[in-house]
């Protein structure tokens, strides 16, 4: 893989989301730069995968910016709903005018997890890909899953988007409720970076 450099844009708005990945690269001595710092405008989001929303917006960060760019797109896919939210997952916490409420959007997520009935379970996972585009066009990516299951109410104030709903296999406590450097250490993001470090050597 290409060299990263010092700096790196972190094509993010989303603040809970560029504080979790200043931490993941931190051991790595890179200066992470976020969007909105650079004043760089959100893409519209018109892919119809993970991987395409990141690699959309990856490339125009990094087109900006002049400087490498990595994106996440991230969201949680619940079986009993067909994988929805997936890829809509921040669409769906947005009131009309663009305001976004993670409360309003896990209350919908529990209300239809619960009109598909007992049968359909509470099973679902959260999902990473990673995009790390250069200016010159070149662009990788990388895929986290972590599995789990929904819980109602919701629990925690530790984690941000939909972290207070999900318990991770294996765990008793949601996203929300662990320190966060336990989060690190297993999330779908965590996963998805450490096939990235991998590649970066």
């Amino acid at each position: 893989m290409k060299a990263v450099g010092p700096k790196l844009v972190i094509a993010t708005h989303n603040a809970g989301k560029l504080r979790e990945i200043r931490d993941l690269l931190a051991p790595y001595g890179i200066e992470c730069l976020g969007a909105a710092e650079l004043d760089l405008p959100e893409p519209e989001e018109t892919g119809n995968s993970f991987v395409d929303n990141a690699e959309l917006k990856a490339r125009q960060a990094a087109d900006l910016a002049g400087l490498p760019a990595l994106a996440d797109d991230s969201g949680l896919s619940v079986d009993a709903l067909h994988g929805n939210p997936g890829i809509f997952s921040a669409r769906w916490a947005e009131d009309q005018a663009g305001n976004r409420d993670f409360g309003r959007a896990m209350e919908r997520v529990w209300r239809e997890v619960e009109a598909a009935g007992p049968d359909a379970g509470h099973d679902a996972h959260f999902v990473c890909v990673l995009s790390l585009a250069w200016p010159d066009g070149s662009i990788e990516s990388f895929e986290g899953k972590v599995h789990g299951t929904l819980t109602w109410p919701p629990r925690g104030d530790k984690g941000f988007g939909y972290d207070p709903m999900f318990i991770a296999n294996g765990m008793t406590e949601t996203f929300a409720e662990i320190d966060p450097a336990e989060k690190h250490a297993i999330s779908h993001r965590a996963e998805a970076f450490k096939k990235l470090t991998a590649a970066l050597g």
